[in-house]
C-alpha cells in the first residue's frame, strides 16, 4: 500500500482576532450608551427670539413665562401667583403699565403645558389692556434663556 505523504498543516488562530473585534464592540456599545444617557439626561435650553429682532420692527418684546401657579416676568424672574394676576398693584399690572406708557413694547409669552389656564387669563387681560402679543409653548423642563 502506498501512503500519502503527511504535508505539514497550518492552524490559523482566530482567538485573537475575535477577541480584539468584541472589545472593540463593547467600547462602542459603552459610547452609545453613555450618549443616549447624556442626552436624555440633559435639560434642554431654549431661546426665544422675536421677529421683531428678525424684521427690524422698532417695538422690543417683554418675556413672561406661564406656569400652573403663576406667571414670571423675565429678566428679573419677578414671580407673581395666579390668584394675583388679576390685582391693580401686581407686578404684572406695573409692567402693564411701563409697556403701556413706552408704546414700544410688546409681550411674549412662554407657555408651560401646566400654564394653559393661566396663559388664557393672562391673555385675557393683556388684550383688554390693548397691547401687543406673542407667545410660545414650550415644554415643561426647558430652561429658557432670554436674551
Amino acid at each position: 500500500m502506498h501512503q500519502r505523504p503527511t504535508t505539514p498543516t497550518t492552524e490559523v488562530e482566530l482567538f485573537p482576532f475575535l477577541s480584539v473585534l468584541f472589545c472593540t464592540i463593547g467600547t462602542l456599545i459603552l459610547i452609545v450608551v453613555l450618549l443616549v444617557a447624556q442626552a436624555a439626561g440633559s435639560k434642554k435650553n431654549i431661546t426665544i427670539v422675536s421677529k421683531s429682532n428678525l424684521l427690524e420692527q422698532t417695538k422690543q418684546p417683554r418675556y413672561i413665562e406661564a406656569q400652573g401657579d403663576g406667571i414670571i416676568i423675565h429678566p428679573t424672574k419677578t414671580f407673581v401667583a395666579t390668584k394675583d394676576i388679576a390685582t391693580n398693584n401686581s407686578a404684572l399690572s406695573k409692567l402693564f403699565a411701563e409697556i403701556k406708557s413706552r408704546n414700544q413694547e410688546y409681550l411674549i409669552v412662554a407657555i408651560r403645558p401646566d400654564g394653559v389656564k393661566v396663559f388664557a387669563e393672562l391673555r385675557e387681560l393683556i388684550e383688554a389692556e390693548g397691547i401687543e402679543l406673542g407667545y410660545e409653548p414650550i415644554d415643561s423642563d426647558w430652561q429658557l434663556k432670554i436674551k
